[in-house]
């Protein structure tokens, strides 16, 4: 993949850097704030970008801004976003957009290689990645707990796994059930949530998180 990396800890940025060389993709840029991550988008699109939430100058949300920008203006570039904190207000309004290729991600992940590169790649196919903790909380402040107790406990353990990105196959696996099971419970998910009408694997994600009150 080619990757362009945003991120002001210059240790972290270089430790990616690093890794990403290692594992056989072309780093094209790494900057330390929002600014220079738009310039270098702009002269030379990526596979994927990953950006903090939080650059200089005002280290509020100027990477999520720049995120959401560049998934605007370049839709065919993925967009992975690494934060300290499960921060809400930004989980949600980067998963309340056009989720295909956009992923978020905490920090800690990062130094499970296996899993950031899982949703590096996910990303960059154009597909969804966000982080198991991150999805738990906003599962857990849905205004629509009614409906989320219809689901046994096995529907929302696959439910859980569909809203971090995993395809049906991943799911499978990950749960240790037959790839038809996962299909059941997930029809199952979509009638007693009233989601019938989603469509598409990322759509689908994010119908169930709009649904549940993210």
């Amino acid at each position: 993949m080619r990757v362009i990396l945003a991120e002001d800890s210059t240790l972290l940025r270089e430790g990616l850097v690093r890794l990403l060389a290692e594992e056989g993709h072309e780093v094209l840029a790494a900057v330390g704030d929002a600014e220079r991550l738009l310039a270098a988008v702009a002269e030379d699109q990526p596979d994927v970008v990953v950006a903090d939430v939080r650059m200089p100058p005002t280290h509020s949300d100027e990477g999520l801004r720049a995120a959401l920008e560049i998934h605007e203006r370049w839709p065919d570039v993925g967009v992975l976003v690494l934060s300290q904190y499960v921060e809400k207000r930004y989980a949600t309004e980067l998963l309340t957009g056009d989720s295909e290729g956009v992923g978020y991600l905490l920090k800690d992940r990062v130094v499970q290689v296996d899993e950031f590169l899982d949703a590096l790649e996910r990303v960059s196919q154009g597909r969804a990645a966000f982080d198991p903790e991150v999805v738990r909380q906003l599962l857990g402040r849905s205004e629509r707990a009614d409906l989320l107790n219809r689901l046994t406990p096995r529907e929302r353990d696959v439910l859980a796994e569909m809203a971090q990105g995993h395809t049906n196959a991943a799911i499978a696996q990950r749960l240790h059930i037959s790839l038809s099971g996962v299909e059941k419970h997930i029809n199952a998910i979509f009638d007693k949530l009233e989601l019938t009408g989603a469509e598409g694997y990322s759509r689908r994600v994010l119908a169930v998180l709009r649904y549940l009150g993210t």
